[in-house]
């Protein structure tokens, strides 16, 4: 531990009891204004509603402008239909058999082999180059009916608003206990110089009590987002049974996912496609996006063959019988 002379122990003393006379000061202007905020607070459920719009706008004017400016960032272009016609009667199949507006066809250097939809007024399909080497045609068409289900829900729409609406409630919540924690830190100041140990605040008493503030705040955002997650997970796997639905072969979805799996090197931060979500422990696979490659392949695979079984007993009824 250091050791400070005599002088420098009253002068920290000193300043210290300055630093809490400041800071007892602030404070009394806190528990005023506190005061004075309840005295004319809004009505609770007319400062929902508001917060509720405010971050739900927020959220649909990202999500519309978003598309552009990822569009720029990945340096993506978009695809003529004359340079590849088979991906087009691809889409166009698939915008048909979801009800889609046929999106815009972008391809891009991802970084990995991926695929991914960007909403907004014109929705973007953006396809990796490296897909159309890697997988056979079935599986870039299941890669795709993925993504169509994708857009057939409005998933993407729907975790913009509810990050939207978690990051503006938290927001909220870490504003109004600013300055408390202002005070705490304070006083934590405080106590520590008048004990001699500067570095120390967050050991006394005020500094422990913002910390114990600080927590709260992170499990609040760590909570919520685990709860946005779990819903991506659940559309995911939703995402795959349509695709299967659509192209009634889940096997090649499952064999493309496979694939994908085999041939990254690392994650995508913009990839709502990427199998390769293998975080380690209970908190990452607790906020992962993404179920687990194995785990999806799995549910296709059973998938299959229910679909095998109930082929098998149509076929059985068409069986013709003769006196």
């Amino acid at each position: 531990m250091e050791r400070h002379g005599p002088g420098m122990r009253v002068a920290m003393a000193v300043v210290g009891l300055a630093t809490l006379g400041f800071y007892a000061v602030a404070a009394l202007l806190v528990y005023l204004g506190a005061r004075a905020l309840w005295a004319n607070r809004p009505d609770p459920v007319a400062f929902a509603v508001l917060l509720a719009a405010a971050a739900l706008a927020s959220g649909l004017l990202t999500y519309r402008l978003g598309p552009r400016n990822a569009l720029e960032g990945l340096d993506a272009r978009e695809l003529p239909p004359n340079r590849a016609p088979a991906v087009y009667r691809i889409r166009d199949r698939l915008a048909g058999a979801t009800n889609v507006p046929p999106p815009r066809v972008y391809v891009a250097r991802l970084g990995e082999p991926n695929a991914l939809t960007l909403g907004g007024r014109t929705p973007a399909l953006v396809v990796d180059y490296s897909l159309f080497s890697l997988l056979a045609a079935d599986e870039f068409e299941a890669v795709l009916a993925h993504e169509f289900a994708h857009l057939e829900v409005g998933d993407g729409l729907f975790q913009t608003l509810a990050y939207s609406v978690v990051h503006s409630l938290v927001g909220v919540v870490a504003l109004a206990l600013a300055p408390l924690g202002f005070v705490l830190r304070g006083f934590g100041v405080g106590i520590a110089l008048v004990g001699g140990r500067p570095g120390d605040w967050r050991a006394t008493p005020p500094g422990r009590l913002r910390t114990a503030l600080e927590r709260a705040l992170t499990l609040l955002l760590v909570g919520l987002t685990a709860l946005v997650r779990a819903h991506s997970r659940r559309r995911e796997h939703a995402a795959d049974d349509r695709a299967a639905a659509v192209t009634g072969n889940p096997l090649a979805l499952a064999r493309a996912l496979r694939k994908i799996d085999r041939s990254t090197g690392f994650r995508f931060p913009f990839a709502p496609l990427s199998p390769r979500r293998r975080e380690s422990g209970p908190v990452g696979r607790l906020l992962s996006t993404h179920p687990s490659v194995d785990e999806r392949i799995e549910r296709l695979e059973a998938a299959a063959a229910r679909m095998e079984r109930e082929r098998r007993e149509r076929d059985w009824t068409r069986i013709p019988v003769r006196d």
